[in-house]
């Protein structure tokens, strides 16, 4: 340490020093900012092409036929002669009961039809009898009258003797059940041996007609007087009165985005139910085997309210959304992007129809959304709207980022 108790430094360290001093005192002067270049966006004009505008509805799908199937008569079951879950035929026989009883009844009714049928026989030859006794006064006329009486018991005891042949066949007729329609049958509910029908009709199994297939929807009021609208246009232009049935009518699964099944409208409620506000439809479709559409499944459905020639369609990809809304950012003639509201309508092909807020001329960006602020410069470049979108035909698939471009301010 020296007189002044200063600290003496290496060379080395004086050296070091120096350099410090030196960046230092370059740090210590003002440096212009540099404001970073625009953003690089795509943007294109809305695609315009025609449309058609569909009524999307909710529902489940309700069988066209249920019956169940029920001992009509008292009796032991004897057999059951299908697989359950089996597609049975009209006609075809399910189950039998013990006919013994049924045939003993039976055979006892042809033996009192017998009878009777004989004892008016015996009353008609008494009367021609005296009828022609009567012509020589050999009876009087109140044992003619008396006999034509008897003959008339025994022609309604022919005839009541043919009713109960009648019923006891019916009876018989019963102890072999068979499909009413064709369809999917159902588990049986009854094992064999077990007594039916007594004291009611025992339920034993059901039958399920899946082809044709109903599919209900409910819909509100103001989706009812669009359907209105359509349908009183379709009468103009057709002069049908059953055109609310030739409206065609779109389904498709829950587990499905598109909409496979076609049907057509086939009844409407006469009014709105005043409980829910709603309006009830029911639409009906094929549904062949093997069967893809099973009673009791929720379904999506459409039907088509109105044609439009020039609907202004954008990609998803350039929709955005706040607190507002949905927006699209558009780029003004200085390379600004503007912030425009948007009411959207329905998605067709991968995009989707503006029904307010833009206008056919409008550059949209619709790559690089987020880089781009409203009121802020952006570069441009511009791309053909359809694709942009993906292909106006392309079942909402994307195109490669790559697509062709030319640039422009």
């Amino acid at each position: 340490m020296n007189s002044h108790g200063s600290r003496q430094f290496s060379p080395t360290r004086r050296r070091s020093l120096l350099w410090i001093a030196v960046a230092v005192a370059a740090c210590g002067g003002q440096r212009e900012y540099v404001e970073p270049p625009a953003p690089r966006v795509a943007v294109a004009q809305p695609v315009q092409r025609a449309v058609t505008d569909y009524l999307e509805m909710t529902g489940t799908t309700v069988a066209i036929e249920t019956v169940e199937i029920r001992a009509r008569v008292e009796g032991f079951l004897l057999s059951r002669e299908f697989e359950e879950a089996d597609i049975v035929e009209q006609g075809e026989l399910l189950y039998v009961i013990d006919p013994a009883e049924y045939e003993a009844r039976v055979e006892g009714a042809e033996a009192a039809l017998k009878v009777a049928t004989a004892s008016l026989e015996l009353e008609e030859a008494r009367l021609e009898r005296l009828k022609e006794a009567r012509k020589s006064r050999a009876v009087s006329e109140l044992e003619v009258i008396q006999s034509q009486a008897q003959r008339d018991v025994s022609a309604a005891n022919v005839e009541a003797a043919r009713a109960q042949l009648r019923r006891a066949t019916l009876d018989l007729g019963y102890t072999r059940i068979r499909a009413p329609i064709t369809g999917r049958v159902g588990r049986s509910l009854v094992d064999e041996s077990n007594l039916v029908g007594a004291g009611e009709k025992t339920l034993l199994t059901s039958i399920v007609r899946y082809d044709p297939i109903y599919a209900y929807f409910d819909i509100n009021e103001r989706a009812l007087l669009a359907l209105v609208d359509s349908t009183e246009r379709a009468r103009e232009e057709e002069g049908r009165l059953e055109a609310m049935r030739q409206i065609p009518v779109e389904l498709g699964r829950a587990n499905e985005q598109d909409y496979p099944f076609r049907g057509n409208l086939h009844y409407t409620a006469s009014t709105i139910d005043p409980e829910t506000g709603t309006y009830l439809l029911r639409a009906i479709f094929r549904n062949p085997e093997p069967v893809r559409l099973l009673p009791g499944l929720f379904v999506r459905g459409r039907l088509p309210v109105r044609e439009r020639e020039d609907a202004l369609l954008v990609s998803e990809r350039a929709l955005g959304s706040d607190q507002s809304g949905r927006y699209v950012l558009v780029v003004d003639e200085e390379n600004v992007a503007q912030y425009r509201p948007v009411e959207l309508g329905a998605r067709v092909d991968g995009m989707r129809v503006i029904e307010q807020g833009l206008e056919a001329t409008d550059w949209v960006i619709t790559e690089g959304l987020l880089r781009a602020r409203p009121g802020a410069a952006v570069h441009p470049e511009r791309v053909a709207g359809a694709d942009a979108a993906g292909g106006a035909g392309s079942s909402g698939q994307e195109s490669p980022a790559a697509a062709e471009r030319t640039a422009g301010g």
